[in-house]
């Protein structure tokens, strides 16, 4: 039943008038409240308020003091050290989207800056960090069976950092970096092989498999997708093909061999039964090829500071409660298997005694 055309009229009325309150309840009740009383300090002081809250790990008055001296001072002497710090102290509270965004806006407002390396870097951590971002990072969920399109992304922006900036003091944890992110994608396309085989898609599987030795050959995702291969084609009855993939594994991975076929179970990393019904004290065979952990994944290091120019800064460059990356506990490459096919081999970047570059005034 419709409503009479007068309380329609009335309501629509209501409507608007509530609006229009709630609308103008809104303005502010002084008209000096809409402008900017502009700076409040010099840009000295801005910077020197910044640089102190960083230091006590205060990153929201920190940038407060940031923000000011670029909306100020947007071509002082201290700019741009201040937008390097600013993408710090935004890393620093978990706004990896806002980082991204500075560090784009840097580098194409400042391409000839002496820490142009830093925004390169920056912006690829960031990127990586936005993949395991939320509580899922919290949780046991193995996040490389989700969304991986931040991953690619962070990848495609460190491989060009590293290219740029090969020399970097940040090259080395780049490179890190590249390689945990290698073998994330490459446990999620096994993800998907693994679903493929459960719907019994084999052909899906292999291509999913090999996929993943032509791309990610120095991952531990290689024995998987190997036997993955050779299960598949089994299935598809092509017995010669899986003959030539059985022979690359029983001279690389011998422990997968399984009668005329392989063992997936163990290509996986699972455990046997009697180490799941002893509570994993027998039965330890099993090898996970699997990294269950990503540590010291997110150690960012803060940007170099400027040259003193007072009594109170120094060229030292600040450096909060943050560990550095620690290369004996780098990722260590499995040995890439004799398959035959050409398989690039991982390069690292040349590493060179670290400095603290400064910006030219």
């Amino acid at each position: 039943m419709s409503l009479p055309r007068f309380s329609v009229l009335m309501l629509s009325l209501s409507v608007a008038i509530a609006g229009g309150m709630a609308g103008c309840s809104s303005f502010p009740k002084k008209k000096n409240d809409l402008k900017d009383a502009g700076p409040q300090r010099s840009e000295q002081a801005y910077y020197e308020s910044a640089q102190k809250s960083l230091k006590r790990g205060q990153y929201t008055e920190a940038n407060k003091s940031l923000e000011a001296l670029d909306t100020y001072y947007p071509t002082g002497e201290y700019t741009e050290q201040a937008q390097l710090d600013l993408m710090y102290s935004r890393f620093k509270q978990g706004d990896y989207p806002g980082v991204v965004t500075l560090a784009d806006r840097f580098i194409r407002l400042y391409p000839s800056n002496a820490q142009l390396d830093y925004a390169y870097y920056i912006r690829g951590v960031a990127n990586m960090e936005q993949h395991y971002d939320g509580l899922l990072r919290y949780t046991n969920l193995n996040q490389s069976h989700r969304d991986v399109s931040y991953l690619r992304l962070a990848y495609s922006s460190l491989r060009e950092f590293v290219q740029r900036f090969p020399n970097s003091r940040y090259a080395v944890d780049a490179a890190q970096r590249m390689q945990y992110v290698n073998q994330e994608l490459a446990e999620s396309e096994m993800n998907v092989a693994r679903y493929n085989l459960k719907r019994q898609a084999w052909l899906a599987a292999v291509q999913r498999a090999r996929w993943v030795l032509e791309y990610y050959p120095q991952t531990p995702q290689v024995p998987e997708a190997l036997a993955t291969i050779v299960y598949g084609y089994q299935k598809l009855g092509d017995q010669q093909t899986a003959n030539q993939y059985l022979e690359i594994i029983r001279l690389n991975y011998p422990k997968l061999i399984k009668g005329n076929g392989v063992d997936l179970n163990a290509a996986r990393g699972k455990a046997s039964w009697v180490n799941r019904a002893t509570l994993g004290i027998f039965g330890r065979e099993a090898q996970s090829f699997v990294p269950q952990n990503r540590d010291n994944a997110a150690v960012v290091v803060p940007p170099a500071a400027t040259p003193a120019t007072s009594n109170e800064l120094t060229s030292e460059q600040i450096k909060p409660d943050v560990p550095q990356p620690d290369l004996d506990n780098a990722v260590q490459q499995p040995p890439v298997p004799s398959i035959g096919l050409g398989l690039p081999e991982l390069t690292s970047p040349q590493q060179q005694p670290e400095s603290a570059p400064s910006n030219a005034p």
